[in-house]
């Protein structure tokens, strides 16, 4: 299982290195600050600013609405992928969705308590999804392709 252990080895680094991407996104990139403390911006209404880009759409450039749409879905795609290649027991769906959201709670937390963002239930449903989309695409390759054990 040679081929195994290499593809697992290499889906580890792309999971560290694409994990240290995001972290610097999430809390320095697009020019954000970090500046801990009060006044702490959340939304814990599901849904809420996922609707109200949806009905705004025309109001605002696909850049505004499509990062913050698209691109909560779309950063969480490789992990999708990435996990169930690398730890087996990531491969059942509640497991990776049970861990997913737990990190998720945590990283959207700290974003809110460090003052490099908006802790947003909607960021959290958005990336969900994302890594849902990533795994069908691991189901895909070990089905279609038999290259992943």
């Amino acid at each position: 299982m040679a081929g195994t252990r290499l593809l697992r080895n290499v889906a580890f680094v792309l999971f560290i290195l694409y994990t240290a991407l995001l972290l610097y996104w999430m809390f320095l990139g697009f020019g954000r600050t970090l500046r801990p403390g009060p006044p702490y911006s959340y939304n814990i209404v599901p849904f809420d600013t996922i609707r109200q880009y949806c009905r705004a759409m025309q109001s605002f450039p696909f850049r505004v609405w499509g990062v913050n749409l698209l691109g909560n879905i779309g950063v969480f795609i490789p992990f999708g992928v990435l996990l169930p290649i690398i730890w087996v027991s990531m491969r059942r769906i509640g497991r990776l969705l049970l861990t997913v959201v737990a990190v998720l709670v945590v990283l959207e937390a700290s974003q809110m308590l460090l003052g490099a963002g908006t802790m947003d239930v909607d960021d959290i449903i958005l990336n969900v999804v994302g890594v849902c989309c990533g795994r069908a695409g691991y189901v895909l390759l070990r089905k279609r392709l038999g290259i992943v054990s």
